[in-house]
């Protein structure tokens, strides 16, 4: 049983490790010479006026996040799509609950304002 799940924990080995050796690599070559220059706050070839830290609204992480919800959607519903014909009535059945989660998470969304750019 144990040579069954050697394949997997070789491959949460190598995807554990991999990024602390790229990260390592990088290191290594990088340049090593800053400068008053190197460090200075850089944002669109302007030196910044006010203060740096600004506040953004809401709105605008509340819109990517209705965006993501409905790529996601997308994701899912393309390969459904293909094999509409192969999967039969349980798998629409199981799609029409999912894109109505996401019709009553829209309704939703629109009912509490987040779609009104203000």
């Amino acid at each position: 049983m144990l040579k069954q799940f050697a394949g997997i924990g070789i491959f949460f080995l190598v995807g554990a490790v991999f990024p602390l050796v790229i990260f390592a690599v990088s290191w290594l070559v990088r340049p090593k010479r800053p400068s008053p220059q190197k460090l200075s706050t850089y944002e669109c070839g302007l030196e910044t006026q006010g203060p740096t830290w600004v506040q953004f609204k809401i709105s605008y992480f509340l819109y990517a996040l209705i965006f993501l919800l409905f790529d996601v959607e997308t994701v899912f519903l393309y390969p459904w799509a293909v094999k509409f014909q192969v999967l039969g009535l349980f798998a629409f059945i199981e799609m029409l609950i999912f894109i109505a989660i996401l019709v009553i998470g829209l309704w939703y969304a629109w009912k509490e304002g987040a779609l009104e750019w203000k």
